[in-house]
């Protein structure tokens, strides 16, 4: 008999960032797939989950749950109890943590590991909790579901854990939420943010260190500020992260170029502004995925990335490729924005590798954890 598992979806963000993304998208897929799930969650999420796995369980946690410290709490305690009182056989958790008393077997989520082994581009206290959340995952949990082989490689080499233990299972994307944008998609974003379709090179993410925002920022003006017509910048996505080089970045930029910070748009404006940049810039210095990299990819998008950790295993030669230095990206979004025949194979190319990944491949590569597990 197929095992009941409780999903612990109570860290998911009200901004569904790419935690909310990973976790919706793998509700969805598993509910489709027939698994027999209990989802826990955060009140104002039991609608949602609802909609997404109408044949699941829904658990409202209690409303002290949008406090980190409550969560963590009620995660130790109250999750157990939930577990037995649905007959779950086994425990998720996709963000890094694990009930000490689970009473089952458990499989946790280690998203990255570069809270080990590039500290310096992550906030002290988060990080230092994320370190103490991992290794104790590492010694407790049954098994280990890590999104990359890369990931997996350097839970192994920094932390020795037993790679019999761990399995690789790789986000998709949602093919009808990012997909190539219509053109009144692109006219429609462009017009929001006062572009009215002058051209632009696109981020999206979180403002933090491991983005190198501030060097995106130093190589886009490096490589435009000659130009006849030159291509403004879109730093599109949340206010929660923190670079305190990004404002000093910005200051250097001359005052004929243009940069815009939307914040966060909404789901359906992500195609437009992503499949209609004439570059999605993702200079990243680690990623344990890179989710981003595959949203712009499905939405046709050129994408330019760097090597490090997981992002080749993403972007494979469907996308191109820099050192994070603000130099080394102003060389490569030059010939870039100069050679729109490149731009057009890239796109063409990244499109078609973005429909390797999907949510329902990723659900039976956590389907076959859950069953190890088991």
């Amino acid at each position: 008999m197929a095992p009941r598992i409780l999903v612990d979806a109570t860290a998911v963000p009200a901004d569904r960032g790419a935690l909310g993304r990973y976790v919706d998208g793998l509700l969805a897929a598993l509910h489709a797939k027939g698994t027999d799930l209990v989802v826990a969650c955060q009140r104002s999420d039991v609608a949602r989950y609802g909609a997404l796995a109408p044949g699941a369980r829904i658990v409202a946690g209690p409303a002290a749950l949008a406090h980190r410290s409550a969560r963590l709490a009620w995660e130790q305690n109250g999750l157990p109890l939930v577990a037995r009182q649905t007959g779950a056989d086994l425990i998720h958790q996709p963000y890094y943590t694990v009930p000490m008393g689970a009473g089952c077997p458990t499989v946790v989520t280690v998203h990255d590991v570069t809270h080990f082994s590039d500290p310096e581009v992550h906030n002290p206290v988060r990080s230092s909790f994320l370190k103490s959340a991992t290794r104790t995952a590492a010694r407790r949990a049954t098994r280990l579901i890590v999104p990359s082989n890369a990931t997996r490689d350097e839970l192994v080499r920094l932390l020795d854990c037993d790679r019999a233990r761990i399995d690789v299972a790789y986000h998709g994307v949602d093919h009808k939420a990012f997909h190539r944008p219509a053109e009144d998609e692109i006219k429609r974003v462009s017009d929001r943010l006062g572009l009215h379709g002058h051209p632009y090179i696109a981020f999206l993410g979180a403002l933090e260190p491991r983005k190198n925002v501030p060097n995106l920022i130093r190589g886009w003006a490096a490589a435009v500020a000659e130009m006849h017509e030159p291509p403004a910048l879109v730093l599109a996505g949340g206010t929660g992260g923190w670079d305190d080089e990004v404002d000093a970045a910005l200051a250097t930029v001359p005052s004929h170029l243009r940069v815009i910070r939307p914040g966060y748009l909404s789901w359906s404006s992500l195609p437009g502004l992503l499949g209609g940049a004439l570059v999605v810039a993702l200079p990243s210095r680690g990623e344990g995925f890179g989710l981003p990299v595959l949203e712009a990819m499905a939405c046709g998008a050129p994408v330019l990335t760097t090597r490090m950790a997981s992002l080749p295993e993403v972007g494979g030669d469907a996308v191109a490729y820099t050192e994070p230095g603000a130099d080394d990206i102003a060389t490569a979004l030059r010939a870039l924005i100069s050679d729109p025949g490149r731009r057009a194979v890239l796109a063409e190319a990244a499109f078609a590798r973005s429909q390797r990944f999907s949510w329902a491949a990723s659900a039976d590569a956590h389907l076959e954890s859950y069953l190890r597990a088991f």
